[in-house]
């Protein structure tokens, strides 16, 4: 049987990426301890260099790719923007793809920025909770930084990447405890699709602080919806139709932002008044959350920075060296969407 790149590796003790960095001239350096262990260890195990990987490891482009869900939510298209700026700025060309929240579009997708040998790819988009749908991708990942790749994630995403953590769960219990400061103990959650790991981390924050406060959530006041206008408008009729009259929460909670721009829509629509007898909250604070009537509030991501910060991070990777986690931490924004409730 032939001797891999992966046995070379494991013989060696270091990671696939540092092994292929060594064998494939990689321009990426590799300490001189390393790379003698690589060689050693290739040499005795009698491992043949591929040439195609060689002439990849040789060839990446000035070409930094973004893998996000949807370039049209407000969300990933500040993040997109300022990855593009911060690759600008350092001579190099950012490449977008849209995957639609579909792992299969964004296994295709880290496919197609491997062939076009971009320099770094970073994950925008929250990492899958199936490992059914997250393991092929990682895989995929796993190949493209064998061959000389660098990926950074916004978000978690498991091991092993340099990552740029915006505090998700303490957001929205920081979120909550506001809200119950100003009289809330009836609350609603629409979430993004449980699929997503940023959705579970947002929903177990809101449960943090709601137990906190000896506060129950009742189950059919969680409703999942797409992280979409559309999507938050069809969970706020459910929530609705569900919930007649004085039964309703006196407290809304929307995931995302352009969420709960459809449950303004879908609330105002029907009459009810924001935040006369419902109040309700988004999460990201988005450019437009302030202009909306009424404006709404939110938690901050630092949106820019966390784009900026993730350049940085490919830029500036080391091979060998131990994965960088940036936290950082949220900011609650009160405004005119939310106030004391008129009833308990």
């Amino acid at each position: 049987m032939a001797v891999t790149l992966g046995d070379v590796a494991r013989h060696a003790g270091v990671s696939l990426a540092t092994a292929s960095r060594v064998l494939n001239g990689s321009a990426r350096t590799v300490t001189d301890e390393l790379s003698a262990r690589v060689r050693s260890s290739a040499q005795e195990l009698g491992y043949l260099p591929n040439a195609p990987a060689q002439a990849l490891a040789r060839a990446s482009t000035a070409t930094i790719g973004v893998l996000l869900h949807d370039v049209a939510d407000p969300y990933f298209g500040a993040i997109a923007r300022a990855v593009g700026d911060a690759s600008s700025k350092a001579g190099l060309l950012s490449l977008v793809a849209s995957t639609d929240a579909d792992p299969e579009q964004e296994l295709h997708a880290v496919r197609m920025l491997h062939a076009q040998r971009v320099r770094a790819i970073v994950l925008a988009g929250s990492a899958y909770t199936d490992p059914a749908a997250a393991g092929p991708i990682d895989e995929a990942l796993a190949g493209y930084r064998a061959q000389g790749g660098v990926v950074t994630a916004i978000t978690e995403h498991g091991p092993g990447y340099d990552t740029v953590s915006p505090a998700n769960r303490a957001g929205a219990a920081e979120l909550v405890r506001a809200l119950i400061g100003m009289g809330h103990r009836r609350f609603a959650v629409i979430g993004g699709p449980e699929r997503l790991r940023v959705s579970q981390e947002r929903l177990a924050g809101v449960r943090e602080a709601l137990t906190e406060a000896e506060l129950t959530l009742p189950q059919d006041c969680v409703l999942e919806a797409d992280f979409s206008r559309e999507g938050g408008r069809r969970a706020a009729a459910r929530l609705v139709d569900g919930h007649p009259g004085e039964l309703l929460p006196t407290a809304i909670l929307a995931l995302s932002d352009i969420c709960a721009v459809g449950v303004l829509a879908e609330l105002r629509a029907r009459g009810i008044d924001v935040p006369g007898r419902v109040s309700v909250a988004g999460f990201d604070d988005v450019p437009l959350a302030a202009d909306l009537a009424p404006p709404l509030t939110s938690v901050r991501m630092p949106l820019e920075l966390m784009g900026r910060e993730a350049v940085r991070l490919a830029l500036a990777a080391t091979p060998g060296a131990e994965p960088q986690v940036v936290a950082l931490p949220l900011e609650v924004v009160l405004r005119a969407s939310t106030a004391p409730p008129a009833r308990a």
